[in-house]
């Protein structure tokens, strides 16, 4: 077989997997397009301990760690900062739009070690479990240095027992 139609084959294929992953990802919006979209970061709130460096996994529905929300750009890994403020918690992300989780809406946080194509070592990516309109979902953020995990937990949880 000649080279060329060999490459042609294989950049077809490659093709038709690009389009497949596109299509799929463009369903997926559409049947989450019930989700509502996060609140942003609002003047006023004020941070009660310092930014944790890290990165943003994704937000997953609740209890189904392989099912992405992938509407307004939550399914998107990224770099960013995690900030505990006394009006909930912010995800500052990089080349994204921030969010906040706000505190009334917060049910519980925990650690796991995975989330939607993002494995660790155990008890390495904090998990928080929040209502986003009526649909309950999973935030996950992996810290850059370990030693951060456990206090950022522990400021979440400080912060859902002052709010009940």
């Amino acid at each position: 077989m000649d080279t060329t139609v060999s490459t042609l084959i294989v950049a077809a294929v490659i093709l038709v997997v690009i389009v497949a992953i596109a299509w799929g990802w463009s369903r997926r919006k559409q049947a989450q397009s019930e989700v509502a979209t996060p609140p942003k970061p609002h003047m006023g709130i004020k941070a009660v301990s310092e930014p944790v460096e890290g990165s943003y996994v994704s937000t997953t529905k609740a209890g189904h760690p392989l099912e992405r929300v992938a509407v307004h750009g939550l399914g998107i890994r990224t770099t960013g900062e995690l900030v505990v403020t006394d009006g909930g918690v912010i995800m500052d992300l990089a080349g994204r739009e921030d969010f906040l989780i706000p505190r009334r809406d917060i049910v519980s946080v925990d650690t796991t070690n995975g989330m939607i194509g993002k494995f660790v070592e155990r008890g390495g990516i904090i998990r928080i479990t929040w209502h986003l309109g009526d649909t309950l979902v999973d935030t996950g953020f992996r810290t850059r240095y370990a030693a951060s995990t456990t206090p950022t937990v522990d400021r979440i949880r400080e912060m859902i027992e002052e709010a009940q």
